[in-house]
Protein backbone atom coordinates (compact mmCIF):
# COMPACT_ATOMS: atom_id res chain seq x y z
CA UNK A 1 0.00 0.00 0.00
CA UNK A 2 1.38 3.48 -0.82
CA UNK A 3 2.22 5.77 2.06
CA UNK A 4 -0.41 8.29 3.10
CA UNK A 5 -0.05 11.46 1.07
CA UNK A 6 0.53 14.81 2.71
CA UNK A 7 -2.00 17.61 2.37
CA UNK A 8 0.22 19.28 -0.19
CA UNK A 9 0.27 16.18 -2.39
CA UNK A 10 -3.45 15.62 -2.05
CA UNK A 11 -4.02 18.99 -3.71
CA UNK A 12 -2.25 17.55 -6.73
CA UNK A 13 -4.51 14.51 -6.66
CA UNK A 14 -7.66 16.60 -6.91
CA UNK A 15 -6.58 18.22 -10.14
CA UNK A 16 -4.07 15.91 -11.79
CA UNK A 17 -6.44 14.17 -14.17
CA UNK A 18 -8.34 17.11 -15.63
CA UNK A 19 -6.44 20.33 -14.83
CA UNK A 20 -5.67 22.44 -17.91
CA UNK A 21 -2.08 23.69 -18.24
CA UNK A 22 -1.70 27.47 -18.33
CA UNK A 23 -0.46 27.39 -21.94
CA UNK A 24 -3.45 25.45 -23.25
CA UNK A 25 -5.95 27.41 -25.29
CA UNK A 26 -9.72 27.24 -25.12
CA UNK A 27 -10.27 27.31 -28.90
CA UNK A 28 -11.84 24.07 -30.04
CA UNK A 29 -11.44 22.79 -33.57
CA UNK A 30 -14.77 21.81 -35.10
CA UNK A 31 -15.29 18.08 -35.70
CA UNK A 32 -14.67 17.08 -39.30
CA UNK A 33 -17.36 14.40 -39.14
CA UNK A 34 -20.83 14.74 -37.71
CA UNK A 35 -21.52 13.11 -34.36
CA UNK A 36 -24.53 11.00 -35.32
CA UNK A 37 -27.64 10.81 -33.18
CA UNK A 38 -28.60 7.30 -32.18
CA UNK A 39 -32.06 7.61 -33.71
CA UNK A 40 -30.44 8.38 -37.07
CA UNK A 41 -28.21 5.29 -37.24
CA UNK A 42 -28.71 2.76 -40.01
CA UNK A 43 -28.72 -0.96 -39.33
CA UNK A 44 -24.96 -1.42 -39.72
CA UNK A 45 -24.19 1.53 -37.49
CA UNK A 46 -26.67 0.36 -34.87
CA UNK A 47 -25.11 -3.11 -34.93
CA UNK A 48 -21.72 -1.53 -34.17
CA UNK A 49 -23.15 0.42 -31.25
CA UNK A 50 -24.86 -2.67 -29.85
CA UNK A 51 -21.63 -4.66 -30.23
CA UNK A 52 -19.74 -2.01 -28.25
CA UNK A 53 -22.39 -1.93 -25.53
CA UNK A 54 -22.60 -5.70 -25.24
CA UNK A 55 -18.85 -5.94 -24.57
CA UNK A 56 -16.76 -5.04 -21.51
CA UNK A 57 -17.34 -1.28 -21.88
CA UNK A 58 -20.98 -1.73 -20.88
CA UNK A 59 -24.38 -0.45 -21.92
CA UNK A 60 -23.65 3.16 -20.99
CA UNK A 61 -21.39 3.81 -23.98
CA UNK A 62 -22.47 6.70 -26.15
CA UNK A 63 -21.06 7.21 -29.66
CA UNK A 64 -18.48 9.93 -29.08
CA UNK A 65 -14.70 10.10 -29.35
CA UNK A 66 -13.33 7.37 -31.63
CA UNK A 67 -16.69 5.60 -31.67
CA UNK A 68 -18.28 8.69 -33.20
CA UNK A 69 -15.77 8.44 -36.04
CA UNK A 70 -16.17 4.71 -36.54
CA UNK A 71 -19.93 5.13 -36.88
CA UNK A 72 -19.10 6.57 -40.31
CA UNK A 73 -17.23 3.36 -41.23
CA UNK A 74 -18.95 0.72 -39.11
CA UNK A 75 -17.29 -2.31 -40.68
CA UNK A 76 -13.79 -1.22 -39.74
CA UNK A 77 -15.28 0.07 -36.49
CA UNK A 78 -16.33 -3.45 -35.54
CA UNK A 79 -12.79 -4.77 -35.88
CA UNK A 80 -11.28 -1.75 -34.14
CA UNK A 81 -13.59 -1.83 -31.15
CA UNK A 82 -13.03 -5.56 -30.66
CA UNK A 83 -9.27 -5.04 -30.58
CA UNK A 84 -9.77 -2.08 -28.24
CA UNK A 85 -11.92 -4.10 -25.87
CA UNK A 86 -9.21 -6.73 -25.65
CA UNK A 87 -6.40 -4.21 -25.21
CA UNK A 88 -8.17 -2.35 -22.42
CA UNK A 89 -9.74 -5.18 -20.46
CA UNK A 90 -8.21 -8.56 -21.26
CA UNK A 91 -4.42 -8.37 -21.50
CA UNK A 92 -1.96 -9.63 -18.90
CA UNK A 93 -0.64 -6.08 -18.48
CA UNK A 94 -1.97 -4.71 -15.19
CA UNK A 95 -4.57 -1.92 -15.43
CA UNK A 96 -2.12 0.50 -13.81
CA UNK A 97 0.63 -0.14 -16.34
CA UNK A 98 -1.79 -0.35 -19.24
CA UNK A 99 -3.36 3.01 -18.39
CA UNK A 100 0.09 4.51 -17.79
CA UNK A 101 1.11 3.41 -21.29
CA UNK A 102 -2.11 4.87 -22.72
CA UNK A 103 -1.38 8.23 -21.07
CA UNK A 104 2.16 8.20 -22.48
CA UNK A 105 0.63 7.66 -25.91
CA UNK A 106 -2.05 10.33 -25.44
CA UNK A 107 0.57 12.88 -24.38
CA UNK A 108 2.90 12.14 -27.28
CA UNK A 109 0.02 12.60 -29.72
CA UNK A 110 -1.55 15.43 -27.66
CA UNK A 111 -4.82 13.58 -28.14
CA UNK A 112 -7.35 15.65 -26.22
CA UNK A 113 -10.14 13.11 -25.95
CA UNK A 114 -7.83 10.19 -25.20
CA UNK A 115 -6.31 12.10 -22.28
CA UNK A 116 -9.72 13.30 -21.08
CA UNK A 117 -11.06 9.73 -21.05
CA UNK A 118 -8.06 7.92 -19.59
CA UNK A 119 -6.44 10.26 -17.06
CA UNK A 120 -9.17 9.59 -14.44
CA UNK A 121 -9.04 5.87 -15.21
CA UNK A 122 -5.27 5.85 -14.76
CA UNK A 123 -5.52 7.60 -11.41
CA UNK A 124 -8.18 5.14 -10.24
CA UNK A 125 -5.96 2.25 -11.38
CA UNK A 126 -3.12 3.48 -9.17
CA UNK A 127 -1.00 5.87 -11.23
CA UNK A 128 0.07 8.62 -8.85
CA UNK A 129 -1.42 12.09 -9.38
CA UNK A 130 2.05 13.64 -9.54
CA UNK A 131 3.01 11.17 -12.26
CA UNK A 132 -0.09 12.12 -14.25
CA UNK A 133 0.71 15.81 -13.79
CA UNK A 134 4.28 15.26 -15.00
CA UNK A 135 3.15 13.36 -18.07
CA UNK A 136 0.58 16.02 -18.90
CA UNK A 137 3.23 18.74 -18.67
CA UNK A 138 5.67 16.77 -20.83
CA UNK A 139 8.08 16.15 -17.96
CA UNK A 140 9.91 12.94 -17.16
CA UNK A 141 7.87 11.36 -14.30
CA UNK A 142 10.76 11.10 -11.85
CA UNK A 143 8.57 9.98 -8.94
CA UNK A 144 6.82 7.26 -10.95
CA UNK A 145 7.10 3.64 -9.90
CA UNK A 146 10.08 1.71 -11.26
CA UNK A 147 7.95 -0.37 -13.64
CA UNK A 148 6.23 2.76 -14.94
CA UNK A 149 9.60 4.40 -15.60
CA UNK A 150 10.67 1.35 -17.59
CA UNK A 151 7.56 1.63 -19.75
CA UNK A 152 7.99 5.40 -20.09
CA UNK A 153 11.53 4.93 -21.39
CA UNK A 154 10.35 2.14 -23.70
CA UNK A 155 7.59 4.27 -25.22
CA UNK A 156 9.68 7.40 -25.63
CA UNK A 157 12.62 5.55 -27.14
CA UNK A 158 10.24 3.84 -29.56
CA UNK A 159 8.77 7.15 -30.71
CA UNK A 160 12.18 8.83 -30.91
CA UNK A 161 14.13 6.12 -32.74
CA UNK A 162 11.37 3.84 -34.12
CA UNK A 163 13.23 1.05 -32.31
CA UNK A 164 14.06 0.05 -28.73
CA UNK A 165 17.52 -0.96 -27.59
CA UNK A 166 18.29 -4.35 -26.07
CA UNK A 167 18.70 -2.73 -22.67
CA UNK A 168 15.35 -0.95 -22.84
CA UNK A 169 13.60 -4.08 -24.11
CA UNK A 170 15.08 -6.26 -21.38
CA UNK A 171 13.92 -3.85 -18.64
CA UNK A 172 10.31 -4.13 -19.77
CA UNK A 173 10.47 -7.82 -20.61
CA UNK A 174 11.85 -8.59 -17.16
CA UNK A 175 8.76 -6.95 -15.68
CA UNK A 176 6.10 -8.28 -18.04
CA UNK A 177 7.42 -11.47 -19.61
CA UNK A 178 7.13 -12.36 -23.28
CA UNK A 179 3.35 -12.53 -23.75
CA UNK A 180 2.55 -9.32 -21.87
CA UNK A 181 5.35 -7.48 -23.67
CA UNK A 182 3.68 -8.37 -26.96
CA UNK A 183 0.38 -7.18 -25.50
CA UNK A 184 1.95 -3.92 -24.30
CA UNK A 185 3.16 -3.16 -27.82
CA UNK A 186 -0.33 -3.97 -29.11
CA UNK A 187 -1.83 -1.55 -26.56
CA UNK A 188 0.57 1.14 -27.77
CA UNK A 189 -0.39 0.44 -31.38
CA UNK A 190 -4.12 0.47 -30.74
CA UNK A 191 -4.09 3.69 -28.75
CA UNK A 192 -1.87 5.32 -31.38
CA UNK A 193 -4.59 4.40 -33.87
CA UNK A 194 -7.19 5.95 -31.57
CA UNK A 195 -5.07 9.11 -31.20
CA UNK A 196 -4.73 9.44 -34.97
CA UNK A 197 -8.48 8.97 -35.44
CA UNK A 198 -9.23 11.58 -32.77
CA UNK A 199 -6.71 14.13 -34.03
CA UNK A 200 -7.45 13.80 -37.74
CA UNK A 201 -11.20 14.04 -37.29
CA UNK A 202 -10.85 16.62 -34.49
CA UNK A 203 -12.94 14.84 -31.89
CA UNK A 204 -12.74 16.87 -28.68
CA UNK A 205 -13.92 16.26 -25.10
CA UNK A 206 -17.36 17.54 -24.13
CA UNK A 207 -17.81 21.32 -24.26
CA UNK A 208 -17.78 21.64 -20.48
CA UNK A 209 -14.38 19.93 -20.20
CA UNK A 210 -11.32 22.15 -20.73
CA UNK A 211 -8.78 21.14 -23.33
CA UNK A 212 -5.60 19.70 -21.85
CA UNK A 213 -3.19 20.60 -24.65
CA UNK A 214 -2.77 23.66 -26.83
CA UNK A 215 -4.22 23.23 -30.28
CA UNK A 216 -2.11 24.42 -33.22
CA UNK A 217 -3.27 27.47 -35.11
CA UNK A 218 -5.00 26.92 -38.40
CA UNK A 219 -6.87 23.71 -37.55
Amino acid sequence: MPAKRTAKKSSVKKSAARKTPAKAVSRRPAPRLAVLNEDKLDDTQRALLESIRSGPRGKGVIPRGPFAVWMHAPTVGQYAQQLGGFCRYQTAVSPRLSEFAILCTARLWRAQYEWFAHAPIAEKAGVKPQTIADLRAGRVPKTAAKDERAIYDFVHELYKTRRVSDATYKRVNAILGDAATVELVTILGYYSLVAMVLNIFQMMPPEEAPLTFAEPAGT
